[in-house]
């Protein structure tokens, strides 16, 4: 994005308060990707953290997004720039179906709609899931954006419905879509979460701060899996691509890798030593293995190596970028 456009972008990222919206926001800061940046959740979400003096005018607020009124008076028609990151995440959307509905689905229905009357063609940056789809016929099959998803979970169909949705008014002309589904991200700092796949960030972040973390799936298990780091720019990338290059759909699947549960083991003591991995405690559960299960473990990513997205490193630097940032490592 050129300076001259930069200065005139007016972005709000919704459920800003989590890991990944406070990571955007302050690399849309420092990069001075906004002139004017809009941060809201459930709660007033932190101011986020920059390592650059230069900040745009930034607002951090509480907002209800199941409101009609409330979306009215944040969307406004200066807007040129979303980042719909709110929603109730997999294992907390499973275990509860009409909150799941409520938030992930008819929030974002009306979103839409409310953006398509006042924003014609404003640019919506969608961050969907590899959730959407099924469990791929083997474990060889490498899924395309082609493949029919078969959600295996709440959480998975209410995350294709919002991206079908967005993916048509965008093929209308009414909206400017940006579908990219997202890898697990790993690793996450602060407190575990709803997501199904939460221990794929405590199993390193707790050991790596001395503390016990609970594995509740089998080592053996594949999943698929991103830094924040490559996210966080992949998400800002997006936005910047002409929508004119995008070949059809505006869904993209994102770079990422395939790794056992052991790989992950692996790494984590090769970074934090036997003392971090012995505080890892393996503890079936069927619920969370069954969710994860349902999702691919290898996806082909040409679409997204043809836009230009960036592919991650190895697990071995995502931890040692972790510790570098958030300086946590068991002594």
């Amino acid at each position: 994005m050129s300076p001259q456009n930069r200065s005139r972008v007016n972005c709000i990222i919704t459920g800003a308060g989590g890991f990944i919206g406070q990571a955007l926001a302050s690399a849309l800061l420092e990069g001075g990707h906004v002139s004017k940046l809009t941060l809201t959740d459930v709660f007033a979400p932190d101011l986020p953290a920059t390592d650059s003096e230069a900040r745009a005018d930034t607002h951090c607020l509480k907002a209800d997004l199941t409101s009609l009124e409330t979306c009215q008076s944040l969307f406004t028609p200066d807007v040129n720039l979303i980042y719909l990151l709110h929603g109730i995440m997999s294992g907390a959307a499973e275990a509860n179906l009409e909150l799941g509905l409520k938030v992930n689905l008819d929030s974002m229905r009306q979103i839409l709609d409310l953006l398509r009357h006042t924003n014609p063609g404003v640019k919506v940056v969608f961050p969907s899931s590899l959730a959407v789809y099924g469990p791929p016929a083997t474990s060889a099959t490498k899924i395309t954006e082609l493949d029919a998803p078969v959600p295996g979970s709440s959480y998975g169909a209410q995350k294709h419905i919002s991206e079908t949705l967005l993916d048509d008014y965008s093929r209308r002309g009414l909206l400017d879509g940006r579908i990219c589904r997202l890898p697990t991200v790993t690793v996450r700092p602060g407190k575990p979460t709803g997501a199904a796949s939460s221990f794929a960030s405590g199993i390193f972040r707790e050991p790596l701060k001395g503390e016990k973390s609970i594995l509740p799936v089998s080592k053996d298990l594949e999943i698929w899996i991103c830094s924040s780091r490559t996210v966080v720019k992949n998400l800002i990338f997006a936005a910047d691509i002409p929508k004119e290059k995008y070949p059809g759909s505006r869904i993209v699947n994102l770079p990422g890798v395939t790794v056992t549960i052991r790989n992950m083991l692996d790494a984590l003591k090769d970074v934090g030593g036997d003392k971090a991995l012995q505080l890892v405690e393996e503890k079936r559960d069927e619920a969370t293995e069954k969710i994860v299960l349902s999702w691919p473990t290898r996806l082909d990513t040409s679409r997204a190596k043809m836009l230009g997205f960036a592919e991650d490193g190895t697990l071995v630097q995502t931890l040692q970028e972790y510790i570098e940032k958030y300086g946590a490592k068991i002594t």
